[in-house]
């Protein structure tokens, strides 16, 4: 029986598809990149936190890290005045209100509590500030000119 010219234009096809497959693995077979060795995998953290390709030198001291000398969030700026000046924004009868800071215009939190002498809207004040559970809250305030 005969083949017909679709029958051997698919089977020339199919043919030309396995050698190009061929050809290709033995291609990707000389042209491996994988398997690499297990030192060319390996990175290292240096002191500084960096990723290097460098192992440590076991002869150099290691840095004792105390740690309570981490701190967390923003860094505290040196040599500023802890006493910041503000004025009374609101001030409420039950006993708590806010202060707007002179500097940064920042509304902190103030409680009857934390007071030296009572406030009114509108008073100077000066005072430092105290990290509370809510925030920043103004702690030993103090008129300014009373």
């Amino acid at each position: 029986m005969a083949e017909t010219y679709s029958k051997k234009e698919n089977r020339d096809k199919r043919a030309k598809k396995r050698a190009n497959k061929a050809e290709k693995m033995e291609d990707r077979k000389f042209n491996n990149k994988k398997g690499k060795s297990l030192e060319d995998m390996m990175a290292y953290v240096d002191e500084n936190g960096n990723i290097t390709n460098t192992p440590p030198n076991p002869a150099k001291p290691k840095k004792e890290i105390v740690l309570e000398d981490i701190l967390l969030g923003a860094a505290p700026i040196e040599g500023e005045d802890p006493r910041k000046k503000g004025v009374v924004a609101y001030f409420s009868d039950k006993g708590y209100g806010f202060i707007t800071e002179e500097r940064t215009k920042e509304r902190i939190f103030v409680h009857t509590n934390d007071l030296k002498v009572e406030l009114r809207e509108g008073d100077k004040v000066t005072f430092e500030t105290e990290r509370s559970d809510r925030g920043l809250k103004a702690i030993n305030v103090e008129k300014v000119g009373a």
